[in-house]
């Protein structure tokens, strides 16, 4: 992707500026975990050239936008931690409730939430502290949970030079994709079926790529198809459809994955890259172009050997549901 349509008019990705996480100083009273109520500033980072190249000289002023779908979305990614917390909200008692007042509030909102940042220039030191007066940036104070939060921004530019920033709340469960209660209950539910103890521990085997399920992954493709690596141990069997949204039939169908290279498995399973059935790569717009520079990865690059016959669900799922599009 390298456009997007905001109100009829096409801008340029520019870059992104990624996660920038969400601290308990930063969120609203209710959601916080440590003392104090919160203050209205964002930290953005440290004073450097590359960060100034993103946002602007000192003093500067953004024209900022948060889409409704995207709170939504992050209400649906965040609900597990809402309502079972794993961490020792003040409010802990009441995370649930806030959840559905919170999704209640977000559906009366517009399609698109104008706000204007500011930086902080009275504040001393090194670090770029932003703060708006806006409901839209009230909002990602309210519906933000500390440390598992975080925000990216992407700088959209206009065919007139218009400069704007769409930002964007994202959950990351201190490096795992999923809330640990969605494991957990998961296995509870296995472990109640009416199955054989032996077909349990495959099932559960396969959550970590392991047993019957990589072995049939391994068979159909014994290599990673973007970096071409047969050595077995350095390859991880991933879920196209993850595990804990899989039934029992998907999470041991080795259609169900791709043998990978770990960094393009963590990218695979955290939706930063996705395939289509046309064996080309989709790179999502939320990773910066030194990133992808770095990674060595680019959109619509084609890899002609990915097995992609007969999985062509499961990589509809991936697209629709994990892909940060």
């Amino acid at each position: 992707m390298t456009s997007i349509k905001i109100n009829n008019t096409t801008y340029s990705i520019v870059d992104t500026k990624e996660k920038m996480t969400v601290a308990d100083s930063f969120v609203k009273r209710q959601n916080k975990i440590m003392t104090g109520n919160g203050e209205a500033k964002f930290y953005l980072g440290n004073d450097n050239d590359e960060i100034r190249s993103f946002f602007g000289g000192k003093g500067f002023t953004l024209k900022c936008f948060l889409l409704k779908k995207d709170l939504l979305q992050y209400m649906k990614d965040s609900e597990a931690e809402y309502k079972n917390p794993e961490q020792h909200y003040r409010n802990k008692d009441k995370m649930s409730q806030y959840w559905s007042e919170r999704i209640e509030a977000i559906n009366m909102l517009n399609d698109i939430l104008w706000f204007t940042l500011t930086e902080q220039t009275q504040i001393a030191g090194t670090r770029i502290y932003v703060k708006s007066d806006d409901e839209a940036f009230d909002i990602i104070r309210e519906l933000s949970l500390p440390f598992i939060t975080y925000l990216s921004a992407m700088k959209l530019k206009a065919t007139n030079n218009e400069l704007i920033y769409y930002f964007r709340l994202f959950v990351d469960y201190f490096g795992e994709s999923e809330h640990p209660l969605a494991v957990k209950e998961e296995e509870e539910r296995i472990a109640e079926n009416d199955i054989t103890d032996e077909k349990k521990k495959e099932i559960n085997y396969a959550r970590v790529g392991q047993g019957k399920y990589r072995k049939g992954v391994l068979e159909e493709c014994p290599f990673c198809p973007i970096t071409m690596v047969t050595d077995d141990r350095l390859l991880i069997a991933s879920h196209i459809k993850p595990w804990v949204a899989s039934d029992e039939k998907e999470k041991l169908d080795a259609k169900n994955g791709f043998m990978l290279t770990p960094t393009y498995d963590f990218l695979f399973d955290r939706g930063f890259i996705t395939f289509l059935d046309d064996k080309r790569m989709r790179v999502s717009p939320w990773l910066s172009k030194m990133t992808c520079s770095k990674l060595n990865i680019a959109d619509e690059k084609k890899y002609p050997m990915l097995p992609v016959e007969g999985r062509e669900n499961y990589l509809i799922y991936h697209r629709e549901n994990i892909f940060k599009s």
